[in-house]
């Protein structure tokens, strides 16, 4: 399953993904506002697995990310997965993009493009996001793809709270 943007390319992940995402999970640059810091190889191989079973019971899930111009090599990976909310199972949009991607507006065009195949393709009434506080970059991506914070969530033990984001339909 394959979707397009303007620039970038879409496509559910496969096990040879693994060392990519690692390598972008693992990067203390792409943990900057992440309370947990870079994954462990063993976190990363847990979160990958999630994500792949995720799409073989709900047939969407994050996506691999890459450009168009260079479709071989992975920016990124994210998508639509049900997470828990505190005790509520939400709509979560979430990616994670390496650095090299970043402030060219990929992170704004993947999530426009991920909202709309939540309202189209899957016909969901609203999508959530959550964002640390001080991830101001990744506010402003929420807030440019439509998203309005609504309420905030005890998700981090010791930390501010995270920012609940959410568009609906």
């Amino acid at each position: 399953m394959k979707e397009t943007t303007e620039r970038l390319i879409l496509r559910k992940p496969e096990k040879d993904d693994f060392e990519r995402f690692f390598e972008i999970n693992n990067d203390p640059q792409t943990n900057l506002y992440n309370p947990n810091g870079p994954m462990s190889l063993e976190k990363a191989t847990s979160t990958f697995n999630r994500m792949l079973e995720h799409w073989e019971q709900n047939n969407f899930g994050a996506w691999a990310v890459s450009e168009k111009e260079n479709p071989e090599k992975i920016i990124g990976f994210g998508g639509l997965s049900y997470k828990m909310y505190g005790e509520t199972e939400k709509l979560n949009l979430g990616y994670r993009f390496a650095p090299e991607a970043w402030g060219k507006g990929y992170a704004t065009e993947f999530s426009k493009k991920t909202i709309d195949f939540g309202f189209s393709d899957l016909n969901e009434k609203e999508i959530f996001g959550v964002v640390r506080p001080n991830n101001i970059a990744s506010i402003k991506v929420l807030e440019k793809a439509g998203m309005e914070q609504t309420g905030k969530l005890n998700d981090v033990p010791d930390q501010p709270e995270s920012l609940v984001y959410r568009i609906q339909k």
